[in-house]
């Protein structure tokens, strides 16, 4: 990696911008090299992965590689996956589940970060939060967003939280599974392989 490159993601994990706000403390986890060639931008940490600093160290990481079908070494190979959440830190727990992600982080670090990723061929927006900030308000909620990603792809594509808390809508939308997930697989082993040449 450039010294420029590790300079940059040394000051992202020594930012403390919303360091009051954090329950927990701050603890931002990214993961990223120059060469990755996929993007994921999701919501915020959870507990466990602040507690690891591993990001998708959990059950809906479990998920979401099982969506991409790509293994664990695959997965956390920064120089094939770049994960970049619109919060950095685990930003405390609300009512029915954790507080949406802090919004100082997006506008702070995202596009200095993604001007060090000139090799990115896909991006995930997982869940509203990416989605809004990404894509804008084109549609109304994330299941039309999601339902029209055919507009945003192959470059980008809207996903939903591979959370277990979304099974029912997992259920009540299994277009989901039968049209998006094959046309993300086949992108993803096209950039891998593109990757290779």
């Amino acid at each position: 990696m450039s010294e420029n490159f590790d300079r940059l993601l040394q000051r992202v994990r020594a930012c403390r911008l919303c360091e009051a706000h954090l329950p927990l403390g701050p603890r931002p986890v990214v993961q990223m090299a120059p060469d990755a060639r996929i993007l994921i931008i999701g919501q915020a940490p959870g507990t466990r992965v602040h507690e690891t600093g591993i990001p998708w160290n959990d059950p809906s990481g479990d998920t979401l590689r099982r969506w991409l079908q790509l293994s664990r070494e695959q997965f956390y190979d920064p120089a094939v996956v770049a994960i970049m959440p619109m919060g950095f830190c685990y930003p405390g727990r609300g009512k029915s589940g954790d507080l949406p992600p802090r919004p100082e982080c997006a506008p702070a670090w995202h596009e200095q970060l993604l001007a060090a990723l000139p090799h990115i061929r896909l991006t995930l927006l997982i869940g509203q939060y990416a989605q809004r900030y990404y894509l804008g308000n084109r549609y109304r909620t994330l299941t039309d967003t999601v339902r029209h990603w055919r507009d945003f792809a192959p470059d980008r594509l809207p996903l939903p939280h591979p959370s277990p808390r979304n099974r029912r809508w997992l259920t009540q939308n299994p277009w989901f599974e039968q049209e998006e997930l094959p046309a993300l697989r086949t992108r993803v082993h096209e950039v891998l392989g593109e990757g290779q040449l």
